[in-house]
């Protein structure tokens, strides 16, 4: 009798065991491969990131992630604290910002990795209207400055005001998404923006808007940013981003003038203001690392001193956990 069991035994249980695994892998619980299955990638576009443009306009990335079964998603960012906002929240997986709005994002605890320079822009400037009386700095003190926290604008304001004996205290700040400073600038509700292009050149080249202080070493880079997680989960595919955007900063420098046609079409410029803010776009450098970060460290002296990133913060420590050379250096090697 107990050989009869024993013998049944043998057989049952490797049948058992079989039913178990058939039903494991018909329910997706002994293989990842399907379920974790990268679906789509959601990169931001923006009219600050004009490569962001010529890869939407031509598709160079829907054709490469077609290959692997992987829809690629464009989501517009309206500067860089909206496009921290997309990342944070996981809406976009790739975001254009500056490099010192990254930087605030990460001491806030945003998990980002800035991975490549999409241009090194003077991007921003102090503007006001011809009629305004203000030609100097100086002549901000009690002014309202409208300004879009969080930027690469509010920091450069700041820079400007310490430069000049100045603080955020001795202004009205008048906290308003770009656009908006824009309007309330032409309206009169404020004196001065602190201006991001191609807004800005067109303030100057539609309404005469006067650039009254310029520093392009103080406007810090463009950066495109990655979130940690993705980034772990598919090395493979940030690095097929950057081909992508590399694949467009090389065709942009070689066409100059169909570059411009679609940054026009799709920022909605004119000839005249797209020329403007193309002119004092330089694409020449996509490798990010130490030129970047002294550019970023210097900014974040400045957040510190006025609170912006929490006292205590080791700016230099942010910046290194921040940058992330590996698949820039790596492609740029091949």
């Amino acid at each position: 009798m107990f050989k009869t069991i024993r013998s049944l035994g043998k057989r049952v249980i490797p049948a058992a065991f079989l039913l178990i695994l058939t039903v494991l892998l018909l329910t997706g619980c002994g293989s990842a491969t399907t379920k974790d299955k990268t679906a789509s990638i959601k990169l931001d576009y923006a009219y600050y990131n004009p490569l962001s443009l010529v890869l939407k306009e031509k598709g160079w990335l829907e054709e490469e992630f077609a290959k692997d079964g992987v829809k690629v998603e464009w989501v517009q960012s309206l500067g860089s604290n909206k496009s921290l906002e997309l990342l944070n929240g996981s809406s976009v997986d790739f975001g254009s910002t500056a490099g010192a709005a990254a930087l605030i994002g990460k001491a806030n605890g945003n998990p980002i990795k800035s991975v490549y320079v999409y241009s090194k822009p003077e991007w921003t400037a102090l503007v006001t209207r011809p009629d305004s009386g203000i030609k100097t700095v100086a002549d901000l003190k009690g002014k309202k400055v409208a300004v879009t926290r969080g930027t690469d604008p509010h920091i450069f304001l700041l820079r400007v005001l310490e430069q000049n004996g100045l603080t955020d205290k001795d202004i009205q700040l008048v906290a308003l998404q770009h656009p908006d400073g824009k309007n309330a600038l032409e309206k009169g509700d404020v004196d001065a923006w602190s201006g991001l292009d191609p807004l800005m050149a067109q303030e100057e080249v539609e309404k005469n808007g006067q650039l009254f202080f310029r520093d392009a070493n103080l406007n810090t880079y463009g950066v495109l940013n990655v979130r940690e997680a993705f980034a772990q989960k598919n090395p493979q595919y940030v690095e097929k981003v950057l081909r992508g955007y590399e694949k467009a900063r090389k065709w942009a420098l070689a066409n100059p003038a169909e570059y411009q046609k679609i940054v026009e079409k799709e920022a909605k410029l004119s000839e005249a203001v797209a020329a403007k803010v193309l002119g004092r776009t330089d694409l020449s450098n996509s490798v990010i690392g130490e030129e970047q970060k002294t550019a970023i460290i210097a900014a974040g002296n400045i957040l510190l001193k006025n609170g912006i990133v929490s006292q205590g913060t080791d700016i230099g420590k942010v910046v290194s956990d921040l940058i992330d050379s590996q698949y820039i250096n790596k492609i740029s090697k091949e």
